[in-house]
């Protein structure tokens, strides 16, 4: 069996997460060019989670900055500036965290939603199947009238009492990560003078949801681990598992096609036991 080459792999997760000896991303375009690049990529690093992040690549590999006048919140203008405007896609996806796709990967992600072709029923049918819960089912339901900033969703959706705070923070992230609604811009509204304006997807992307009819399942779980081994070099089964929500099964089953490609190969890591995969070129 081939053996990982810790070298190699640094090399390449460096390049990848865009650390030095590459240059930070200093702009927007840049920024576009990166997640492009990659085909997904987190906003802000995920303890325990090996994927590229906006944050790393702009401002090095440091935790986030507490101080809101830290360089490397530029990328919480970039972020708001490109609401709605389509130049990627940006929600709570990859473990309901913040995260950042490219148009192009975005159909393979939408194929894999609980979404099967109509606005107004597909989130009844979850709901009923207990995948939805009372206050996403409310949420959603809010919006199919029009998009809304989080103060005037929250009184829509009869979610305003102090004790429905945590309801409806997780049902806001719950529909997001099952691809129905997405943040489009930034209201000036709420103490802070900050909230996010939802919308649900096919109204507002409606060529993200053609495009993803013609994709499969098996064919959208392959693409994606095929993005992620390409950003991270190397990486165990359990990883696609805890990044994807994927069953055990279900990743044994999308390594076996990526496999069959010659796009990851089974191989040993000099330090650490279970099973591997690395991209072909990583090997001592």
């Amino acid at each position: 069996m081939h053996t990982i080459s810790l070298k190699k792999l640094q090399k390449y997760r460096a390049k990848a997460f865009h650390l030095p000896p590459a240059a930070r991303i200093a702009s927007p375009r840049q920024a576009l060019g990166f997640i492009n690049e990659r085909g997904f990529v987190y906003f802000w690093p995920i303890k325990d989670v090996d994927l590229p992040s906006l944050w790393v690549a702009v401002a090095g590999n440091r935790p986030v900055a507490d101080a809101h006048d830290d360089p490397g919140h530029i990328t919480w203008r970039w972020k708001d500036q490109a609401l709605g405007k389509k130049t990627w896609y940006y929600a709570k996806v990859l473990r309901r965290k913040a995260t950042m796709i490219s148009l192009d990967a975005a159909p393979f992600f939408y194929a894999l939603s609980e979404n099967f072709g109509s606005p107004e029923e597909d989130h009844l049918l979850a709901y009923r199947e207990g995948r939805l819960t009372l206050a996403a089912k409310q949420i959603y339901e809010a919006l199919l009238d029009g998009a809304m900033n989080t103060i005037d969703l929250r009184r829509a959706a009869r979610l305003t009492s102090k004790a429905s705070d945590s309801e409806f923070a997780r049902a806001l992230d719950m529909l997001q990560a099952d691809f129905k609604i997405l943040p489009v811009a930034v209201a000036e509204a709420g103490a802070w003078r900050y909230a996010f304006i939802y919308d649900i997807i096919p109204r507002h992307m409606p060529e993200l949801v053609e495009r993803a009819r013609s994709i499969g399942e098996a064919e959208a779980r392959s693409k994606l681990a095929e993005l992620y081994f390409r950003s991270i070099g190397a990486a165990q089964p359990r990883d696609l598992c805890r990044l994807f929500g994927w069953t055990a099964d279900l990743a044994t089953r999308v390594i076996q096609s990526i496999e069959k490609k010659k796009q990851v190969i089974r191989a040993a890591h000099p330090q650490r036991t279970g099973d591997w995969l690395s991209l072909p070129d990583l090997f001592e």
